[in-house]
């Protein structure tokens, strides 16, 4: 796990030392350099040393020069692949190092290579001879890839702030990224905060041919829902033992590693079935999790007792708000790009606390996804039923009504889950989702940023992961939505940011390639039946978690910010917004939220890590500070 950046072009030693300074985070363990004088290009890495310690140092070349590369990830089938390359007459000049396979996998594939990788990864590859640069990005975006291209230069890195230290990318804050990011709480991929700096999708290929700086952005793979027709005889049976079985593969690949590992354990059905099978390989395994003051919030006694039933040597913090506090200017200010998910700062917290007992955790991210366990699948019926009888002039009543319940600042409170549900329905289907999710809803747009939205616009890469679906189930659309939009661009993308604060890697055991393969081709009826999330995935997991914790209401992984708003403890520094942002209007919403007369919790939020963050530039395409 490591940082890499690098450029053609426009550029010298001193801008490449500074982008690789900007990310030295992502690798305490070394920094290297790579320059070709032809198109100027030069390549920068920080090392996470986690795999062939002693002779994986990057940027790494071919022994003629032809092809060098520098590489953020992990490639769990790099043995596999060495194998299969060396029967094909290649000579690797490492012991196991799965860098190497990269350069000698498309040396023999070519831009076919990403689609035989099972990993995540981000890399560029110089290939000298094709004059060429070759970038790629895992399947589901597990690792980040920014680029800014234009004649004359093209420049990458794992970091935003890291791509603006070279002095010719522009760092003017994008309006349409700001609406992005107060629609969803994140900004999603290909946009980024700034004009012509671009997020390289998860899935895709980026080709830029050095002879004229254009770009070619190729998209290689994409998650999708395709229920298979003819049924094994017992599908229960059988899926279940599948699952569990590619689960266990799944896991044992992600326990590869030169140096200590561990696991984050909630005590949820994700966390503790990775740990049931990592305690399995793993004598004296580790296990970490993250408790709170605030009792709604609070998992620490389901921790605990999962780690006594899988024997784990288990560590435990807790955050309350003399933590918060302490924690907060640190990791805003380190942000490098703002992102409105609360439970940024637990995740922040609990990989803090673990990396000084291990370099590397498996974590149960993408089951929720894959496996129908978010709320939101329970109001799909209701919600179609509701927007096929109820007239607008009654759903508008009812939102008012539904403003009047007293607000409540625990986790998932009565008032706060009903004014969600209600929120999205005034919206066509495509936005139902997002809405849901979301800070600002589209009404509330134009008055926070004093000026029109599109929703088109605004809501695009959502609206496409929705509509290339086509005729669909809702609950087959919703689960697109979730693997395609959310998962890359919100919870991948908070525990990349986290983890790598703390250089430490994080392992997604639920998005290895063969499990996603089998799942996805499973009919959602298995994944969500009866107002039952995960249902076949719990059938699974039957011989290896226990009933309690099976059965056990999910509780999800925020904080309490919202109480921390309404206390006056926490407040978003208004002044310090770009220029665009209606700073009176948001007052408003700060003051009915103090009083109590309102719970505007995600937006507040998202306004404080906006606020908070600083840039290259003061300088704002809206025409203010950034």
């Amino acid at each position: 796990m490591c940082g890499i950046c690098g450029f053609a072009g426009l550029g010298d030693r001193a801008a490449l030392e500074a982008m690789n300074a900007r990310q030295a985070h992502r690798g305490p363990d070394g920094a290297g350099f790579w320059r070709h004088a032809r198109r100027n290009v030069g390549f920068g890495h920080r090392r996470l040393a986690i795999i062939d310690v002693a002779s994986g140092a990057q940027p790494m070349s071919t022994a003629d020069g032809g092809l060098t590369v520098t590489f953020n990830g992990e490639i769990y089938n790099h043995a596999e692949l060495r194998a299969e390359l060396e029967a094909k007459g290649h000579r690797f000049q490492t012991h196991h190092c799965d860098t190497e396979v990269l350069l000698h996998g498309y040396r023999e594939w070519g831009e076919a290579m990403p689609e035989r990788l099972s990993g995540m990864w981000a890399f560029c590859i110089h290939d000298a001879g094709a004059d060429r640069l070759f970038l790629s990005r895992d399947r589901f975006g597990k690792k980040p890839l920014y680029y800014h291209l234009r004649p004359g230069l093209f420049a990458f890195a794992s970091e935003l702030t890291a791509l603006l230290a070279h002095p010719e990318v522009p760092a003017s804050v994008s309006a349409l990224a700001l609406r992005k990011y107060f629609a969803h709480g994140f900004i999603p991929a290909p946009n980024s905060l700034y004009e012509g700096v671009y997020k390289l999708p998860g899935g895709h290929n980026l080709t830029v041919d050095l002879s004229d700086f254009s770009g070619r952005v190729s998209r290689y793979w994409a998650y999708r829902v395709e229920p298979m027709e003819a049924l094994p005889r017992d599908p229960e049976a059988e899926w279940a033992e599948q699952i569990r079985d590619l689960l266990d593969k799944a896991v044992a690949r992600r326990l590869m590693s030169d140096v200590p590992l561990g696991v984050f354990l909630s005590g949820g059905v994700d966390s503790s079935s990775v740990t049931a099978l990592a305690a399995r390989r793993v004598q004296g395994l580790r296990t970490f999790s993250i408790g709170f003051e605030e009792a709604s919030f609070d998992e620490s006694a389901h921790s605990l007792r999962a780690a006594q039933l899988y024997g784990t040597q288990h560590r435990q913090d807790t955050l309350g708000l003399g933590k918060a506090l302490d924690l907060l200017p640190d990791l805003a200010a380190r942000l490098d790009e703002p992102m409105g998910d609360s439970s940024l700062l637990p995740t922040y917290l609990l990989c803090r606390e673990t990396r000084p007992h291990v370099t590397v955790a498996l974590g149960g991210d993408g089951a929720d996804e894959l496996f129908a366990g978010y709320d939101p699948f329970k109001a799909l019926a209701a919600a179609e039923a509701y927007a096929a009888l109820c007239p607008k002039p009654v759903h508008m009543a009812l939102r008012m009504l539904a403003a009047r319940l007293p607000v409540g600042h625990s986790n998932m409170h009565v008032s706060f889950k009903v004014n969600r549900f209600l929120s999205a329905l005034g919206y066509p289907k495509p936005l139902w989702n997002p809405v849901w999710l979301g800070p600002v809803e589209p009404r509330d747009l134009p008055a926070l940023l004093a000026g029109p939205c599109d929703p088109e616009e605004v809501y695009s890469e959502a609206i496409a992961a929705w509509e290339e679906t086509g005729p669909k189930d809702l609950v087959d659309k919703t689960l697109e939505f979730y693997a395609r939009f959310y998962l890359q661009d919100a919870i991948l993308t908070k525990v990349d940011r986290a983890s790598m604060l703390c250089s430490l890697e994080v392992r997604a055991p639920y998005l290895d390639a063969d499990l996603v393969e089998l799942v996805r081709r499973i009919p959602h009826r298995f994944k969500f039946r009866g107002g039952t999330g995960k249902y076949i995935l719990k059938k699974a997991l039957e011989p290896l978690v226990p009933a309690e914790i099976l059965d056990r209401k999910k509780k999800g992984f925020g904080a309490p910010v919202g109480l921390w708003f309404h206390q006056g403890r926490l407040a978003p520094d208004l002044a310090a917004l770009p220029r665009g942002v209606d700073r009176a209007w948001a007052a408003a919403r700060l003051e009915e939220h103090r009083r109590g007369r309102a719970d505007h919790r995600l937006l507040l939020w998202n306004l404080w890590v906006l606020g908070r963050h600083r840039g290259r530039s003061t300088e704002s395409s809206t025409g203010g500070a950034a």
